[in-house]
This record gives C-alpha cells, structure tokens and sequence, in this order.
C-alpha cells in the first residue's frame, strides 16, 4: 500500500476508493473526513465520545457517504472492515499508545495527522508556502506577529495549525492564500509522515524547548525529537533560539535542503546570521547583503511592547522569531515593524486587568507550565503569585528558585499546589504562602482579596499558574475569566479606599 500513498502528493491525486479510518471528530477530524470523503476515499469515522456536537457531525457525514461510529467501544480497536484500511489519520492528541493507533501501526498502516494530510492535499502548483514553528512555549503569539508581518506585507495570509484553524481550510480555501503561518504542537509534529514526501516548509522555527507533555510523549528526548521534526526538509532557513542551545542542536541534526540557512535569534547583540538586538531595536544581520558589515533596523522594543503593561522579554524573542521567519519570505523590514504595531496578543497573555491602589493586576493564565511562569514573572520586579494546578509531572524547583527574589507572597490553588508549597519552602522559606484548598471556580474572589491583603504599593498580583488547569476549570481560558472577573469586583468594592 506504501506505493498508493506515495502517489499522494496533490489534492488531484487519485484518492477515489482509498480506504481511510479518521480517528476524532473534533475540528480537524470532521475537517479531514469532509476533504477525504469528497474525494472519493472510503472514510470510516470513530470518536469515543457521543455527545451533541458528535452527533451533529456524524449527521452531516452520513449523508455524504461516511461511516460514523461513536461512543468508547468504537476506538478500542480497529474498525471492522471487509479489508484493511489503506490508511489513518488521526486528530493530533490521540496517543501513540492509544489501542486502535497501536494496532494500526502493529499491522503495518501508515497513520497521518491532519497536518501530513493538508501538505497531501496542496495543489500540484502554486500551493501557498508554509512557514511553520513550534516551541514549547510562544507558539500562538509568534504565529500571529508572523501573520501580521506577512498582511502588512500585502500578502494575503493566515495563521493555522495549532493556533485553532484548521490547516486543512486554508489549504482548500477557494480563495488561496499567498502564505501560511503554521503552528504545530509536538503531538502534530509526532504524526507526521517522515518521509521525504511529507511537509517541506519554505523557512521553520523552534521556539524553545523546556519539559512539557513528558507524559504523552514518554521522555524529554521524545519530545525534543518531535519538536525538531519541524526543520525536516526545510527549504531555506532554519530559525533557532540562541537563548535555547537545544533548538540549535536540533537545527544541526535536521535533513534539509541544500543551501538551507541556520538562523538565530537573540535579545543580546547579533553576530553574523543572527537578528538580535542592537539598543532598542530590532536588528537582522541574517537577510541583507551587508550582513558581514551592518545591520537591517526591523523595529523598536516599544513597537512590540505595544499596549502590554510591561515589556516581558520573551515577546522579544517571540517577535524576533516571528521576524526572522518573515523575511525569510521575502517581508521587507517596514512590514515587520508594521505588523507588531498591529497586532494585539491573545487574551491571558500577560494581560493587564487593573490597577488598584498602586498595585498592578495581570492575568497570565495561559502560562501553563513552568517555563512560561519563568517568562511572566522574569517581567516583574515584585510579584505577589497566583500559581497552582495540573503540574503533569513537571518540576517547578528550578522556577521558584530563579524567582524567589521576586516573590511578595505566594496565593497556591488546584490539586498539585502541595508541590509548589514544597519548592517555595525549600527555596523561598520567608516568603508566606496562603493555601486556598478549595476547587470551586468561584475560588478567585477569597484569591484575589488575598492576594491583594499581602501586596505592597508597587507590586505586581500576577496569575500565572505553572500548571494546566482541568482540575478546576474548563480551560486556561475560564481561569483567567474568572480572576479579571474577580479584580473587577475586588477594585469596585474597594473604590476609593
């Protein structure tokens, strides 16, 4: 079957009658069913849950000619089929050692995620070049700047993938895009098909790479391995991190094309090949002719810090990245300076709430794990911390002991708080720490009013959790609701005082 599939190259391939299970019917899975089955493939369907949203989409499936079949029973196993699947594609966060895909890769049939599926479904000419980049933490604001860079440029271009839309839209889009902005989570990078047909962008990047998802992928190795799977037959740059030697690493062991270029980046000066920072601008020493000599300006620091309370210093290094992969395409430095005047980050993103009483409110929900806490508190000098929640079996010894200088007091929330009150006690023993045992989501007003008791003229309350938060909330999202929710009640109640 490996034959058929190679021939797969182009959404005017042959893929009439080709057998396909989709695995999820989430976004991206009813988005690569709906391509498949229109088509011609045989598409067979399977989600373990059952709910409303399954069912509509099982509706709409059926009557275009697909088999849908929902609830737990239905992904313990292959589908049964009169014969083999030539084929899964899989939605990016089923496991590798999820029994249906296990059996599928036992039985020797090839998995795809929708992202291999998307690059398969290009057209055979004049399909939009991908710029894609990955990292453990930035992703979703570096795709945006990106996409930014790319409008003002007077492209016609989007930001996909991991960000929420899925690839496979901007790919079928009857309007094509000149470019696409792709951000790609390690669990897409791992369904890949690693094969020299598979995605080749023009210019990629990591971010960085700290421990993440250690339990999905198994170990670090396997997870920094999965996050380099983002420079494989790169085209012509390759953008690394300076700050980060790993991504470099990874740069190194990449097959790229040839004559592909390693680009870093860095908040300190750039050498050579290198845009950096030079006083408060923005430099590239990577994409000019002169680059032995001088130095392109891109942008002042103010043109990323924008409306945001605080310059953090890895939105630097998000724009800087986000620059590097813009003119690597082509954008000429003006549309990168334009672009991060333009754009506004993504809510719970080190995002100011309020300020009350000469103390500052943000709200950082979306700093999910250690190394994005590091990021939020390294851009404050007195912290009064909110943190708390799923750590995933991540270490947080190394963030409380960098950051112990800054902390004011500690507010710990969610199941693995007893954690983090450890690691402060043992590297921040005069620091108070309140533990707030309850798991209501109306948690955040006894939060917030602690919070605020414990805080200084000057400081800084900052939720930025170092944790998911599933344990208490829907999402990130909901969390960080909840806490500007409760600012805004805390400053009104308080006015005046």
């Amino acid at each position: 079957m490996t034959s058929r599939l190679d021939s797969l190259t182009d959404r005017d391939a042959d893929w009439a009658g080709l057998s396909v299970v989709v695995a999820g019917l989430a976004v991206s899975g009813f988005a690569a069913a709906d391509a498949l089955v229109q088509r011609g493939a045989r598409v067979v369907v399977v989600d373990g849950r059952d709910g409303e949203a399954e069912r509509e989409r099982r509706e709409i499936l059926q009557i275009m000619g697909a088999q849908v079949h929902l609830g737990p029973e239905a992904t313990t196993r292959l589908p049964d089929l009169a014969e083999q699947p030539d084929l899964v594609v899989t939605s990016p966060g089923w496991r590798p050692d999820q029994p249906m895909l296990a059996a599928a890769q036992a039985a020797g049939i090839a998995v795809w995620g929708e992202v291999e599926l998307a690059w398969r479904l290009r057209p055979a000419e004049g399909g939009a070049p991908w710029l894609t980049l990955t990292g453990t933490n930035g992703k979703t604001t570096t795709v945006r700047m990106l996409a930014r860079m790319l409008e003002a440029a007077g492209l016609r271009a989007a930001a996909v993938g991991n960000v929420g839309t899925p690839i496979l839209h901007a790919v079928l889009s009857p309007e094509p895009f000149d470019v696409l902005a792709v951000e790609l989570s390690s669990f897409q990078l791992h369904w890949l098909d690693h094969s020299p047909l598979s995605v080749a962008p023009l210019a990629s990047a990591v971010l960085n790479v700290e421990p993440d998802h250690l339990d999905w992928h198994g170990s670090m190795d396997a997870y920094a391995r999965a996050k380099g799977e983002v420079y494989e037959r790169t085209q012509l740059a390759c953008v690394y991190n300076v700050q980060n030697p790993v991504t470099e690493k990874l740069v190194r062991d990449a097959d790229v094309a040839e004559g592909c270029r390693a680009i870093g980046f860095t908040r300190g000066i750039p050498s050579v090949g290198m845009l950096g920072v030079v006083d408060d601008v923005l430099a590239d020493r990577a994409f000019i002719d002169e680059r032995r000599t001088s130095a392109a300006e891109l942008a002042t620091l103010e043109d990323v810090r924008g409306d945001a309370p605080v310059l953090a210093p890895h939105q630097v290094s998000n724009a800087l990245a986000a620059a590097a992969l813009a003119r690597a395409a082509g954008v000429p430095p003006v549309a990168v300076r334009d672009g991060l005047r333009g754009f506004r980050p993504d809510p719970h993103r080190i995002a100011h709430v309020a300020t009350h009483g000469q103390v500052t409110y943000v709200d950082d929900s979306k700093a999910t794990n250690p190394p994005a806490a590091a990021a939020s508190l390294s851009a404050f000098d007195h912290v009064v911390w909110v943190a708390g929640g799923l750590l995933k079996g991540a270490d947080v010894d190394d963030l409380v002991r960098a950051h112990a200088g800054r902390l004011r007091a500690v507010v710990l929330i969610g199941r693995d708080r007893d954690e983090i009150a450890q690691a402060i006690a043992r590297h921040a023993p005069d620091v108070p720490v309140v533990d707030v045992a309850s798991t209501d989501t109306g948690v955040m007003d006894d939060v917030v009013r602690l919070a605020s008791e414990l805080a200084q003229p000057g400081d800084t309350v900052l939720l930025a959790p170092a944790a998911a938060s599933m344990d208490m909330f829907r999402d990130y999202a909901q969390r960080g609701e909840e806490f500007a929710a409760a600012v805004h009640r805390y400053t009104r109640d308080h006015e005046g005082k």
